[in-house]
């Protein structure tokens, strides 16, 4: 197969015909069977070189009772492997600092050093190598490459610079893409005003970020007297937060800007993260199966579930040799299928993209909901001004659900209308009686990087009451 091997060697120099619609056609239209011959054998290697380089996987497979030279079939990886946690990696870091005993490669070739904040928990830190980040950018410069991007594109990648794996991966991508790398950032003051203005001043082909940084971007560029259609961008790609594949919030995005969107993104450990990504012609998320090998498996048996259920994503790196990840649990909820996609590519395809994670969920009345359901329907509500708030809590004996929403309506009657019509929409999506707040337009705290808009808190949730001069249960 083009360019396959373990350590993946990888020709910088290569780049396919810019008509090419693929950039590797063999690997990317093969009959799913040959692929999957070809994804076990590189498991085996993977499990072998881990198995002899990390403490770590022989500790947790020796007490599975699995050892690499038992994988014959896929249908064994599943059977045999046991799946990692973030709580294992979290609990290897702390025994083996800093970088845990399942880095599989020498301390002195560490590259890049990337993590998480620590703001939920301890930190956990990225290590990777020179040919790790080398590898990464070779991925994803070929799915950027099947969004439609090309070289000599101008490439905006507005997100925090900083630990974060999403910024950096997207610029490794754009520079092995052969691409003008415009790398803004955002998070400081004022920076949303002055990244509207350099669109407008550099007419970038590319854009990267969040949904909701993209969403807040061109509201703050309307305010500004500027046009996000006149920035020129054809190909805006997003991570970090569900959001991209989800109707109404896509479809505002590309109403705002006259882009496409693609969305892309599966963990900052399984960089290259945009190994679940999009391409020109197919909606959701191909699973790229020869970066990483996606399983989606049942959340509590973790056995792998039929195309066309749900079920959390189990990932496995099949070219990273510093900290592979083999069978590391998402926490995500997705749902898969194996169907023709319309460009072309033999992949599994996300059609609805991430959900969301399954700890994010919250039940009101026995009834299961994802904040990205919510932001989904209010995004698809005329009127609506770009931000929310979720307030739940428990009242009495019955479970409550709030939102405190922004619209960009003038007038009583605008206003009110909006105010039904949102409630109605939840309702009817979810099951659930809501009620809903308007407050001023700007009143609620954005956001550039991932939004955090769910509170549970019962205090607020009486001062809502109090508000609106509503009744409890009325």
């Amino acid at each position: 197969m083009e360019s396959w091997s373990f350590p993946p060697a990888y020709d910088d120099a290569y780049r396919p015909q810019p008509q090419s619609r693929y950039w590797f056609p063999q690997r990317e239209t093969m009959p799913a069977a040959e692929r999957e011959a070809a994804i076990l054998e590189r498991l085996q290697a993977v499990c072998r070189y881990a198995y002899a380089t990390s403490p770590f996987y022989r500790r947790k497979w020796d007490a599975a009772g699995f050892h690499p030279d038992q994988l014959r079939s896929l249908e064994a990886f599943e059977d045999k492997v046991p799946v990692v946690t973030k709580q294992d990696l979290r609990a290897s870091q702390a025994a083996a600092p800093p970088f845990g005993d399942y880095l599989c490669a020498p301390e002195h070739e560490i590259f890049h050093i990337h993590g998480t904040s620590g703001t939920t928990g301890r930190p956990t830190a990225f290590a990777l190598n020179r040919n790790d980040w080398n590898a990464i950018a070779n991925a994803h410069a070929r799915i950027m490459w099947a969004m439609g991007m090309r070289p000599g594109d101008t490439i905006c990648v507005a997100a925090i610079f900083s630990l974060y794996m999403g910024s950096w991966g997207a610029l490794s991508g754009a520079e092995r893409l052969g691409a003008r790398a415009f790398p803004f950032g955002a998070g400081a003051p004022g920076m949303t005003v002055r990244c509207a203005q350099w669109l407008q001043t550099m007419q970038p082909a590319g854009f990267y970020g969040t949904p909701t940084y993209a969403i807040h971007l061109g509201q703050t560029a309307l305010d500004e007297g500027l046009d996000p259609r006149g920035f020129g961008l054809k190909y805006m790609f997003f991570s970090g937060e569900p959001g991209a594949s989800i109707p109404g919030v896509r479809n505002r995005i590309e109403e705002l800007y006259g882009a496409r969107v693609f969305d892309s993104g599966s963990m900052a450990e399984m960089s290259p993260w945009m190994n679940v990504a999009g391409s020109a012609e197919t909606d959701g998320m191909l699973c790229w199966q020869d970066v990483v090998y996606t399983e989606v498996c049942d959340p509590k048996s973790m056995r792998r579930a039929p195309y066309g259920g749900r079920g959390t994503p189990v990932y496995t790196h099949l070219e990273r040799t510093s900290q592979p990840m083999i069978r590391l649990a998402s926490g995500d909820l997705t749902q898969w299928v194996n169907e023709p996609n319309p460009c072309g590519r033999t992949y599994p395809r996300l059609p609805q993209g991430i959900f969301g994670r399954i700890d994010d969920m919250f039940t009101i009345r026995g009834e299961n909901v994802y904040p990205s359901e919510i932001d989904a329907a209010l995004n698809e509500t005329p009127g609506y001004g770009g931000e929310h708030q979720i307030v739940i809590t428990r009242e009495a004996a019955m479970d409550e659900l709030l939102l405190r929403i922004e619209v960009a309506l003038e007038g009583a009657e605008a206003i009110n209308a909006f105010r039904l019509a949102a409630a109605h929409r939840i309702q009817k999506m979810l099951g659930l009686r809501t009620k809903a707040e308007i407050v001023p337009r700007g009143s609620l705290p954005r956001t550039e990087f991932k939004a955090r808009r769910v509170i549970d808190d019962r205090a607020v949730f009486r001062e809502m009451y109090a508000q609106m001069g509503l009744e409890r249960g009325g």
